[in-house]
This record gives structure tokens, sequence and C-alpha cells, in this order.
């Protein structure tokens, strides 16, 4: 809490202290240290999530796999692993609004935040680093057009309907672009979408969205996506290509049952 005296902020805390019995603590500081609290821990865990697409991309230029490098370096309790998860890049509304203020606050006091911009510049990065392997799978930038995509999840994140800066919608729109014919599929974020991007036909189910699409985008993990019924998939599309934008499925799996894979980190798999 940031408070401008000891008597406020005593206050604060015998109004609080009833519903935080349970361990949280309540903190009591200036008012400009209060609000860095939040900028600088919304800007640390976006650092994070930059942080391992950056190393998954590194994954994948030297044919590691991201997964177990994860693993790895996450059984360090110094590090743990807590939004250690590759993909294509964070949304929502905190993590780049305030990671673009720190960069902006730094920007107006001449104290540039070096690690900040990184941070944004990575995350928009990969966003087209995914994209590309769409591209490089149909041949080209021509080889889009006329070609149909089902997307799978459009919120930012499961467990929401907020599409705000949504990694989904970014790709949705570059397709589009390319002359894609884009299809789209989410349990909660549809009626936003629908006003947000009128271009992308929204279906209310997610194998009948996949009907006569030549490639599968996961942009987002719902646990509906989890553990699909890939024959029934597989009958339903015109190509047997998945676009794992968050590392749901075992490679392996995925080839002997005669699928192209494309995933974050990891090696891409051809039909078996």
């Amino acid at each position: 809490m940031g408070v401008e005296n000891d008597r406020v902020g005593e206050q604060f805390r015998d109004l609080y202290d009833p519903f935080v019995r349970n361990g949280h603590p309540i903190f009591l500081m200036d008012i400009p240290s209060a609000e860095m609290v939040k900028y600088a821990s919304n800007n640390f865990l976006a650092t994070k999530i930059s942080f391992i697409n950056e190393m998954a991309n590194l994954c994948e230029a030297y044919g590691a796999n991201i997964n177990r490098v994860r693993e790895g370096m996450c059984s360090d309790k110094r590090i743990g692993h807590s939004f250690l998860y590759p993909g294509v890049g964070y949304g929502g509304s905190c993590f780049p609004k305030d990671t673009l203020a720190c960069i902006m606050m730094g920007e107006t006091s001449g104290t540039p935040t070096l690690v900040s911009k990184a941070v944004h510049d990575t995350n928009q990065a990969q966003r087209d680093r995914f994209f590309k392997k769409l591209v490089a799978h149909f041949g080209g930038e021509q080889g889009l057009t006329g070609k149909t995509l089902a997307f799978w999840g459009l919120a930012f994140k499961p467990r929401t309907d907020d599409i705000r800066e949504s990694p989904a919608l970014t790709l949705a729109r570059k397709a589009l672009g390319y002359g894609c014919k884009v299809r789209g599929f989410d349990p909660v974020a549809m009626e936003n979408v629908s006003k947000e991007a009128p271009t992308i036909e929204l279906i209310e189910d997610m194998y009948e969205c996949a009907q006569g699409a030549d490639a599968l985008v996961i942009s987002t993990d719902w646990d509906e996506f989890k553990s699909p019924d890939f024959a029934r998939l597989g009958e339903a599309m015109n190509g047997k290509a998945i676009f794992d934008g968050r590392n749901l499925y075992r490679r392996q799996h995925l080839g002997e049952m005669g699928w192209h894979y494309y995933s974050v980190g990891r090696a891409a798999v051809k039909p078996v």
C-alpha cells in the first residue's frame, strides 16, 4: 500500500487485516514505490516469458528440446517453474502495458531500460517467428493464398475472454493479410472476437472449426485442446498439419499418426 503518512497506513492495515490472516502480507510504503512494485513485478514476469522463448529459439537452432531444457533449469530452486513456458509470447493488458510503461518512464527520465526494451522486442518477434513456420510449410507467402486455417484459442490465455494483445489475433490477422481464410474457436472469447475481428469466421465447435482446414493453429492452452481426438481431427481436415504454439502434444506421437507437427523450441515432425 502506498501511503502519505503512518496514520493513514495504520488505518489501511486495520481495514484489510481480516482478509490477510492466511499469511499474505501487507506492505506499507511510499506511493511511488508502491506504484513501481506493480510495474516491476509484471515487467519481471514478462521478462521470464521472453527469456524462455529466446532459449526455445536457440534450442531449435541447435537441435535441443526446450521441454527437456526447461525441466533441467527449473529444477534449480533459485529459478523455479513459474512463467517459464515457451510459446508465442505474452498478451493481455498488464504485461504489455507495464513493460511499455517502464520503457516510457526510462525514456522520459533519461534512464534507458534496455532489458525491458529487449523483452518487448523479443515478445513481438516471437509471433513473427512462429508465423514463418506456416509460411515455410506452405512453400512461401504465395502458398498461403486460398488456404484455410483453423485457430483453436483466441483469448490471450485460458480461462478468460480477454483478447487484448492476443497472439492468436496477431497470427490470424497476418494470415488474412496473405489471403488465407481464417476460422476460429474459443470456449469463451468469441463474442469479443466478433466485435474486434469480424473477418474471422467463428465456429461454435472445435472439430467443426477444423472442418476442411489446411492447418490447425493452437495459440491458447485451453484444457479442451490438450487431448483431442486426433483421428476425428485428421478426417475433418484437408491437410494434417498442426502448428502448436503451446507445446501441448508429444512430437513422436503426432508423427506416428501421420501429422506434420510444428511446436516451439523443438524440432518439427513429419509423418512417419
